[in-house]
């Protein structure tokens, strides 16, 4: 028996790279409408693809987060977002909301907390895959979890599953992601990791201590000498020694919450396709093409394929 399926959305980072892949389209009423477009195309072609029975999407809440009280500066390298971008989150909310989509936002998390939270809490029978552009997200695959990316706008996908995670790093697993983190840092999310450790270095290093505990255990009893150990050099581990609180920082920083977003009802998420409220709300937004080529693959009881 086919197990049933989950399909979690991380929708601002969906919608961040709709906004950027696709061309500044205009909704009825004259808005913006790229990102918003972009966003349901993906939706349509995943829901076609995926089948789940289950759908949520989470969206990050405004303001600051838990992470903003760790570290004051992170996230502070981005620009604002411009304003025709936030009202394209707002708006897509709403219309996944009329289309039967759960919305799921909480105070002081991001989405990817929320998608965590939900992926781990799910009932172990459910298959969970959650779809997003941000590729931090690869720490939550398990036995029961995959992460279906976005790359190039919104056109190429890959489905990540344990092994295709641990190809992609070099053997490291997905629940290890975060100690990479820890040493080589996010440039985009300002997480400092430590200086002058690439991605290349920390996976190395995490492959062979395992652990950032088990690093620092090693670095912290052993005397380091001037040979390398294992092609790591003396000079990097000494930087790394000397950075050991920022390591740690960087890694809670990296680290996906799984335990803030516990008050749901998985049963809320229960989804299926109302031909009727998706072509009114497509319509709503002027997406008249979009709601055609809806109508017409149901009507000739084919896969909704929006390629």
């Amino acid at each position: 028996m086919e197990r049933k399926k989950l399909l979690l959305f991380d929708t601002n980072s969906i919608i961040h790279r709709a906004f950027h892949a696709l061309p500044p389209l205009k909704t009825r009423e004259g808005e913006p409408g790229g990102a918003i477009y972009g966003s349901l195309l993906a939706f349509f072609r995943i829901i076609s693809e995926i089948k789940p029975q289950y759908v949520a999407a989470a969206f990050d809440s405004p303001g600051k987060t838990f992470r903003h009280k760790k570290y004051k500066e992170y996230k502070a390298n981005r620009p604002k977002a411009p304003d025709e971008l936030i009202s394209q989150i707002k708006k897509t909310s709403e219309v996944f909301s009329k289309i039967g989509v759960t919305i799921l936002m909480k105070k002081g998390l991001e989405a990817d907390d929320i998608v965590g939270t939900i992926s781990s809490f799910a009932p172990r029978e459910v298959e969970t895959i959650i779809v997003t552009g941000d590729m931090d997200i690869l720490q939550l695959v398990n036995e029961k979890t995959k992460v279906y990316t976005l790359k190039r706008g919104i056109k190429e996908t890959v489905l990540y599953d344990i092994k295709k995670v641990e190809e992609k790093y070099d053997g490291i697993p997905p629940q290890k992601i975060a100690d990479v983190k820890a040493l080589q840092g996010d440039q985009s999310d300002n997480i400092p990791g430590v200086e002058g450790v690439g991605e290349k270095t920390a996976i190395k290093i995490i492959k062979k201590f395992g652990s950032l505990e088990n690093l620092y255990s090693f670095l912290d009893q052993e005397e380091l000498q001037k040979e390398s150990v294992s092609g790591i050099s003396q000079r990097i581990l000494t930087k790394i020694k000397e950075s050991k609180e920022k390591a740690f920082l960087s890694r809670d920083l990296a680290l996906i919450n799984k335990n803030d977003f516990s008050e749901f009802d998985f049963s809320n998420f229960y989804f299926s396709l109302e031909n009727e409220k998706i072509i009114d709300a497509l319509n709503d937004l002027g997406f008249v093409s979009l709601a055609k080529r809806f109508l017409e693959k149901e009507e000739n009881n084919l896969k909704l394929n929006l390629n």
